[in-house]
């Protein structure tokens, strides 16, 4: 009997040094990488074949967004491609930022070829925008307990600098455990003054622009325009969006999630907390599978499952016992895990 299983696609920062080599090593179909070398060779664009064979990986080339966003998406529908369907059933498809264009391909809403067009463009658009920043700062108590009046504090904090004259910061993604800030150096700067240091917190993010926030109008203005509606389709599979909506096969006006996607995705913060809380309460899947590239998503899933109290979990040590017991979060990126999800060989 098939598992079920939600598949979750990563954003931004999730091809690494590691990763080098990812398409190389696990793509499965190369008519397809072809495809969509062909489509960056047609722009002047390095293709990812040649990105991803480099000899050694580089923070200033590899991180770009104009070439990571195209990197992680080939993973990531590489890892969708490799799913065992004879004995993986996916019911819901949702992803962290970048990660819900990728999401909308693996559900079906946009084809291959069509997804990548769509992570390509915007990938491209904020790199030669490049408007502002963004930083990761810890919510949590130790062992990851919830701790619902640090966060508070913290949003009061960002409200506060960003009300000041001259700085803009706001919440980008609620990412599990993290707050993402976006804002420009000045709301950046003013937070990093203001709080604590936490092991590697506050932590800037290279080559990441003020994503998820109204800074970002001019890039969603532009996607709009290069990026018709009518590539979009009625999915294949429930999409679960960074509101937590869902948007069902069969009943989605695809106008509104062509706007969702290019507008509001683009510009207001991204809950993928809640989209996993949705995901867990709406389809209680028996795996949540977080495709490649990387693992550096799957804590976050497991928070995000925590601050939901799923199963009971409460803090990090219950997330590992019954994790241990009954393996239901799944890193394609990792190969103790990969086995359990994807196709024999």
């Amino acid at each position: 009997m098939s598992k079920t299983a939600v598949l979750i696609c990563p954003g931004r920062g999730t091809y690494n040094k590691s990763e080098l080599g990812v398409l190389g090593r696990s793509f499965p179909n190369s008519a397809l990488l072809s495809e969509f070398d062909a489509r960056r060779a047609g722009l002047g664009q390095e293709t990812l074949t040649a990105l991803d064979s480099a000899q050694r990986y580089s923070v200033a080339k590899h991180t770009r967004g104009d070439n990571a966003s195209a990197l992680i998406y080939a993973a990531t529908y590489g890892d969708f491609l490799s799913i065992d369907a004879r004995e993986i059933d996916i019911v819901a498809v949702t992803g962290n930022s970048m990660g819900w264009y990728s999401a909308l391909a693996c559900g079906g809403a946009l084809s291959a070829q069509d997804g990548f067009d769509v992570v390509n463009t915007m990938g491209r658009l904020m790199q030669e925008s490049l408007i502002g920043g963004q930083l990761v700062y810890p919510h949590l108590a130790e062992n990851w307990t919830p701790d619902p009046e640090r966060r508070a504090a913290l949003l009061a904090l960002v409200d506060e600098i960003n009300d000041r004259a001259g700085h803009v910061l706001t919440l980008s993604i609620d990412l599990g455990g993290m707050l993402v800030l976006a804002g420009d150096e000045a709301g950046l700067s003013a937070f990093e003054a203001a709080v604590p240091v936490q092991d590697n917190f506050p932590m800037r993010l290279s080559n990441h622009a003020a994503f998820h926030s109204r800074l970002q109008d001019p890039v969603a203005a532009e996607g709009r325009a290069l990026l018709a509606a009518e590539r979009f389709r009625q999915p294949a599979t429930p999409l679960i969006d960074g509101r937590g909506a869902i948007w069902w096969p069969g009943a989605c006006d695809l106008q509104a999630l062509w706007s969702y996607t290019l507008d509001h995705q683009v510009v207001e913060t991204y809950d993928f907390t809640r989209a996993i809380e949705v995901a867990a309460r709406e389809f209680a899947p028996d795996y949540f599978i977080v495709a490649g590239p990387g693992t550096t998503l799957g804590g976050a899933v497991a928070q995000s499952l925590i601050l939901a109290d799923w199963r009971g979990m409460n803090d990090k040590t219950a997330f590992q016992t019954l994790q241990s017991a009954s393996p239901f979060l799944v890193s394609m990126g990792r190969d103790d895990q990969r086995h359990l999800v994807a196709h024999p060989g």
